[in-house]
């Protein structure tokens, strides 16, 4: 199960779509134009079924291989990502983004096209018993639209029984894999604390509940969930990353300071104690100084976590794709909503090499044509190993 000799002949037609996703980027729900095109040439392949509008803006296709299985495993889901980001493109490439403050800077536009090229693959050949579902989802960028495909019925309305997806990763050899059993991204939460003390003139400092020093110190003491908190070995980050107060007067001291960040974590035990420590600290740090904190505490993605057998399966077609495949790559702190979907099916998620390039959400990043070959033989090596023909 090399990499299949039709991808080659197929490369350069593959190449253009994803160069037309490019310079074309929509975001999160509104992708009219990139699913129509997806739902376009999933129809000329000749997918016994296409059908749009699945968590509002997905698109998916259905597949049905030489006669259907006789019990064990009946369909494989395929899932690739189609939403840009708000960043403004300084790749300075002729495929460029046209489109001002939008560009395709984590590489969907190649996840998309890389799962096309093996959706016509298999509409080709149906060398498989069973079904193949390939599932093109909108607003992975922070809209959840895993979540929302699942809510609209994409496993039961397709049956899907297992699924697996890829993602590109610069710094990692062009084409080569990396897949692991367990967690391979992490749950991403978000925070809001409002330091409210008392404000007054600049100059008379006892007069006032200044909370700017207040503020300081909480950054400080909320480091300790991660130094003394949380057990050594539990990966956690945890990062301020806005801090602003209610007065813009360099004579002013502020009634209040609010801060924000994010909590990344690799298990629901330290999730939660995450969470909890965060609340305690913010608001026991704040009554020390006579002041209040106001905590609103947001859970986003879960931790991307593999079936360890649907892994091991996902490897080994790795590794006959590629002649090896790292099965101790580093888990990524970043998160991915393709943690709902192994959520409520088996299956596993895979890091592709890109190459050399900028990295993920980079003004200057661009996804690897030349990878495209390696992951659709990727894709259509995990439907006929999960479902071989008689």
């Amino acid at each position: 199960m090399p990499i299949k000799n039709r991808f080659a002949e197929m490369h350069t037609e593959a190449t253009a779509w994803r160069h037309d996703f490019h310079r074309n980027p929509e975001l999160l729900y509104d992708l009219p134009r990139t699913s129509a095109r997806v739902a376009e040439l999933l129809r000329e392949f000749g997918c016994d079924e296409v059908v749009e509008g699945i968590g509002r803006t997905g698109v998916v296709g259905v597949i049905e291989g030489q006669g259907a299985r006789q019990g064990g495993l009946r369909c494989v889901g395929l899932r690739a990502d189609m939403d840009a980001l708000p960043i403004r493109e300084k790749t300075g490439a002729e495929h460029a983004s046209e489109i001002e403050g939008k560009m395709h800077a984590c590489g969907h536009d190649g996840h998309t096209s890389t799962l096309l090229a093996a959706a016509k693959y298999l509409c080709e050949t149906r060398a498989f018993a069973g079904r193949a579902v390939v599932i093109f989802q909108p607003a992975e960028e922070g809209g959840a639209g895993a979540k929302a495909m699942i809510e609209d019925g994409l496993m039961e309305r397709f049956g899907i029984e297992e699924v697996y997806a890829l993602h590109n990763m610069p710094g990692m050899e062009p084409g080569s894999f990396g897949i692991r059993p367990d967690a391979m991204m992490a749950a991403a939460d978000f925070f809001d604390i409002v330091v409210t003390g008392k404000g007054g003139h600049a100059a008379k400092p006892q007069e006032v509940i200044d909370p700017v020093p207040i503020s300081a110190h909480l950054i400080l003491a909320l480091q300790s969930i991660v130094s003394r908190a949380t057990d050594p070995l539990e990966e956690i980050v945890l990062s301020v990353t806005t801090l602003e107060t209610d007065s813009k007067a360099l004579n002013v001291i502020g009634n209040s300071v609010s801060l924000g960040g994010t909590v990344r974590t690799m298990s629901a035990e330290t999730r939660d104690l995450a969470e909890r420590r965060l609340r305690e600290i913010a608001q026991g740090v704040a009554a020390t100084h006579d002041a209040t904190a106001e905590v609103d505490y947001r859970r986003g993605y879960p931790v991307t976590r593999n079936d360890a057998a649907a892994a091991e399966v996902a490897a080994q077609v790795a590794e006959a794709v590629a002649g090896t495949c790292d099965r101790n790559v580093d888990p990524m702190m970043g998160a991915e909503d393709f943690a709902y979907m192994l959520e409520v099916r088996p299956g596993a998620y895979g890091f592709i090499g890109n190459g050399p390039s900028a990295p993920l959400h980079h003004a200057e990043y661009d996804f690897n044509d030349a990878i495209l070959p390696a992951g659709a033989s990727w894709f259509v090596g995990m439907v006929e190993a999960r479902l071989p023909a008689e």
